[in-house]
């Protein structure tokens, strides 16, 4: 594989994070933007030990885009020396249309944001995004890398919902699943770190964030995941409620004289732990529930049931299980809160090892019993870095 650096970028409604990054794993420099078009943004870019941040107004995302190419060449490695072999873009939603990294044409540019439908908060600032970068850097190939490929491939069965099915065709209703490109890679990395073929094991992922998911993968295909056709289906998470009954929209809507945005607004940005807990932030939380605070403890318990449900369901579905993997920030971090997924496990085949799961240690490893049938890991997630050698593998 070509080892020349590729620049990664994720633009979302307000910010555009950003990353330097070989192949190989090597990261050059990195930063974030963030507030575009408000009254006052900032950044932060990272290049080796050094550090710089700052505030400014940065009014859209072309705007930001100049000023990430301007931090490169301030506070290096500069773009234009840096033999950059092509920028890799994430996209949220791909839809039916998009399944594989896909090389980004005008003609594709019009398809994604024609998929805005689908992904209304997501789409539109990727698409600006992608045109701002495309503006500033011409002469290499931009690559879109979609959050929704690695589910792609959802059996039937897994993927469609119970509702009229010409409506299903007519509006491309179905569940997509989201957080693919970190479900991805951390199986990957897990089927290493056990030393096995990724195609012989039989993995759970869960993607533990403020952003939340669970996938099932068999002998390395994707068979389910929590997430459906927004990412709002599945776990709870920070702010997102996940699975509710899909009357209560209509319900509050009626009750409190809300419209439909609004509901939608209350599920996605006022649900989940803040919903719960008043706080979104699982440090923050844990801080709350270890001094005893009964809304904090009842937050925890009902995302910890949340994800124990779907565990169950997908041992069920996969039949026999090898490995289940926590990844993402609160998954990598929070030793506390994968014991309590696993308490009581040990019959199903999942034996926690309480002191490799409680030391303070980073990178890869294995936190369960050696005489556990089922292994547990710990994987950090790198999306980056996925999409760096997706955008290389396609540009080769």
């Amino acid at each position: 594989m070509n080892d020349r650096p590729v620049l990664v970028i994720n633009s979302g409604s307000s910010s555009v994070k950003y990353q330097l990054v070989r192949p190989s794993g090597a990261r050059l420099a990195g930063g974030v933007v963030e507030r575009i078009g408000e009254d006052q943004g900032s950044w932060r870019h990272a290049a080796g030990p050094a550090s710089h941040s700052g505030e400014q107004l940065i009014a859209d995302h072309r705007s930001a885009l100049t000023l990430v190419e301007r931090l490169f060449e301030e506070y290096g490695p500069p773009l234009s020396t840096a033999q950059v072999q092509a920028v890799g873009h994430r996209v949220v939603h791909g839809g039916a249309r998009f399944s594989e990294p896909t090389a980004i044409t005008d003609e594709v540019l019009r398809e994604v944001e024609a998929l805005s439908a689908l992904a209304p908060l997501h789409n539109p600032p990727g698409v600006a995004g992608i045109r701002a970068a495309r503006q500033l850097l011409p002469d290499i190939p931009h690559v879109a890398v979609f959050d929704t490929a690695f589910f792609a491939g959802l059996p039937e069965v897994a993927r469609t919902y119970a509702i009229p099915h010409e409506i299903s065709e007519r509006l491309q209703i179905r569940r997509y699943g989201f957080h693919g490109t970190s479900h991805a890679y951390v199986s990957r990395r897990c089927a290493e770190e056990l030393g096995r073929d990724y195609h012989a094991v039989n993995q759970i992922v869960l993607h533990l964030g403020n952003g939340c998911s669970a996938s099932a993968i068999r002998q390395g295909v994707a068979v389910e995941t929590s997430m459906g056709m927004t990412p709002l289906e599945g776990l709870v998470m920070g702010t997102r409620s996940g699975d509710l009954d899909p009357g209560l929209p209509g319900f509050l809507s009626r009750r409190l004289d809300l419209s439909l945005p609004d509901v939608e607004s209350l599920l996605n940005k006022r649900s989940g732990l803040l919903g719960l807990a008043g706080v979104n932030d699982f440090r923050e939380l844990e801080k709350r529930r270890t001094a005893g605070d009964p809304a904090a403890t009842l937050a925890f318990a009902v995302y910890v049931h949340r994800i124990r449900g779907y565990l169950g369901a997908y041992l069920i579905h996969l039949g026999s299980l090898d490995a289940l993997v926590f990844t993402a920030g609160v998954g990598e971090n929070n030793p506390a809160l994968r014991a309590a997924i696993t308490a009581g496990l040990e019959p199903f085949g999942i034996a926690l090892d309480s002191s490799a799961n409680e030391a303070a240690t980073s990178g890869a490893r294995i936190v369960s019993l050696p005489t556990s049938p089922t292994a547990v890991l710990v994987v950090p997630t790198n999306e980056e870095l996925a999409i760096a050698r997706a955008t290389a593998d396609l540009v080769a």
